[in-house]
């Protein structure tokens, strides 16, 4: 069986392409040939067009003989923000009738900015949506979509970092306390409590990621007023697991995140993690997740000059239980033959967006997805 994974752009360091590597890897684990197809990054194919902010779609030609030939085709991310709705468009309509999972990890009424755009996602009999958390999950549902909630998960080995080396790359001495914030720098990743964190900690502060979305301005002029020392992006040789092995603290202050991997991140390389609530964080907060909170560095200090690896053991159990990739692997495989059989029974293309929250706990209990 042939899968085409498409997107705005694949094989980057942003939380859709990463997600959606580990997709591949699971489709291949389960006997199929995947090709990748983006607007940009390194996927298999580049078709000019599908990129965020593409002032050109996709020539519907040459977009259509990148997907001819699958049997299912996956598409992350590009049908549920509308940055692009003109290659959304073009998409969708090539799309129709075919069997596709459609994974939503943003969607426009999430996020603080205008999207010209009516009735969204689109959908189709022929299609399935999977969202990564149960918040989108119930706001699909309200706007007739339905869909099932999958989990991101984590590689098990991430904590095998090299500490010495990373912090001697990054010319750090033994005693200096280092505080990772392991995203990119837009808005929402709120940076500047980030380097707050680390000034409150007496620590040096470490951005890995680079700004996007026109922030490298705003980004320069809260790292300009840092009192603390600032470290930008990752040194040629290193990987992320360097980076994990080589913090003391782990911050993810964002005030939005559709999931929010460093969360899982953190507990697989044994980090403390200091967050901000935003509004999924609750969910993964019911499993057991043990973090410190942005505004109580007290008890961070408290754990740092009296480590207590309980806490470590708890988040590292929690991961390895319910975000190991091979949960993901049994649930995939269902959804592609949930989605190989056919168009959802008893729906038509006329009446396929009245499709409701019935009907997405239904194929949740079916499938046995999150929510069971």
């Amino acid at each position: 069986m042939r899968a085409v994974l498409v997107s705005f752009r694949l094989g980057a360091a942003d939380g859709v392409s990463v997600e959606a590597a580990k997709w591949e890897s699971a489709l291949r684990r389960l006997g199929w040939t995947v090709h990748t197809v983006a607007g940009a990054g390194r996927p298999d194919l580049l078709v000019p067009g599908l990129d965020l902010d593409s002032p050109e779609p996709p020539d519907e030609a040459d977009l259509a003989g990148a997907l001819d030939g699958a049997d299912v085709v996956l598409v992350e991310n590009l049908l549920s923000l509308p940055r692009n709705p003109a290659a959304a468009e073009t998409l969708a309509g090539i799309l129709r009738g075919r069997p596709a999972l459609l994974h939503h990890h943003d969607l426009p009424w999430q996020r603080d900015q205008d999207f010209a755009v009516q009735v969204w996602p689109p959908d189709d009999p022929a299609w399935r949506h999977i969202a990564i958390n149960e918040l989108s999950r119930l706001q699909l549902a309200e706007r007739g979509i339905s869909a099932v909630t999958i989990y991101n998960t984590v590689e098990m080995g991430g904590g095998r970092g090299r500490r010495r080396l990373a912090r001697r790359r990054l010319r750090l001495n033994k005693r200096e306390l280092l505080v990772l914030q392991p995203t990119r720098a837009i808005p929402r990743k709120n940076v500047a409590a980030g380097i707050a964190v680390a000034e409150q900690l007496g620590g040096a502060y470490w951005l890995t990621g680079p700004a996007e979305d026109g922030y490298g301005a705003a980004l320069q002029a809260l790292l300009d007023q840092a009192r603390c020392p600032v470290l930008r992006r990752v040194p040629e040789g290193l990987s992320m697991a360097d980076a994990y092995a080589a913090a003391d603290v782990v911050v993810f202050p964002s005030t939005w995140e559709g999931f929010g991997n460093p969360v899982l991140e953190a507990a697989v390389c044994r980090r403390p993690l200091v967050v901000a609530d935003y509004p999924v964080l609750g969910e993964l907060r019911r499993l057991g997740f043990l973090w410190f909170s942005t505004d109580r560095l007290d008890l961070l200090r408290t754990f740092l000059d009296q480590p207590d690896p309980t806490l470590h053991q708890v988040n590292a159990d929690i991961a390895r239980t319910c975000f190991a990739p091979e949960t993901l692997d049994a649930r995939l495989d269902l959804l592609l033959r949930d989605v190989l059989s056919g168009p959802r029974p008893g729906l038509t293309p006329d009446v396929a967006v009245h499709a409701g929250l019935d009907d997405a706990g239904d194929l949740g209990d079916e499938l046995g997805l999150v929510p069971g």
